[in-house]
């Protein structure tokens, strides 16, 4: 069942136009690989709470305080204390000192990569999906001319 697709397969990578990566190339490669499924983990770890969610939004509106983030929050302290660590390791947040106070700030850059993480599963999927819509038409083409 798979045989084609292997031979295509083959006939593509022995047509690639690219060098194999040489042992160092590909530990450089393969580390970078590491730091940003890393750092997505770290992302998608942080979004999953929505308590975090919510301080996210809050932030997203301008900078605050940990006691302005916490007011619409029912929670303690310390736990919100605890959701924003984990923003922070996320680097989806910051903090600043302001004298006395320690403001919160929104960091876009791990929601961009997220961003255009997704982006590009949602083109994989979208045309492995029209793929399969061809694919389910040749089939009810098929089966059409040998009735007729």
């Amino acid at each position: 069942m798979f045989g084609k697709t292997r031979k295509r397969f083959a006939t593509a990578q022995a047509q690639s136009a690219e060098p194999p990566l040489d042992g160092r190339a590909f530990a450089v490669v393969f580390n970078h690989m590491v730091k940003y499924e890393a750092q997505l983990d770290a992302t998608f770890t942080a979004l999953a709470h929505p308590a975090r969610r919510a301080i996210l939004a809050r932030l997203g509106k301008g900078e605050a305080t940990v006691g302005e983030l916490a007011q619409p929050l029912d929670m303690s302290m310390p736990a919100v204390t605890k959701h924003l660590k984990v923003l922070e390791r996320a680097k989806l947040i910051s903090r600043s000192k302001n004298a006395q106070w320690r403001p919160c700030r929104l960091e876009a850059a791990p929601l961009k990569t997220a961003s255009g993480w997704i982006e590009e599963q949602r083109k994989v999927w979208e045309a492995r999906l029209d793929r399969l819509e061809i694919y389910l038409h040749s089939l009810e083409n098929e089966g059409n001319d040998g009735n007729g």
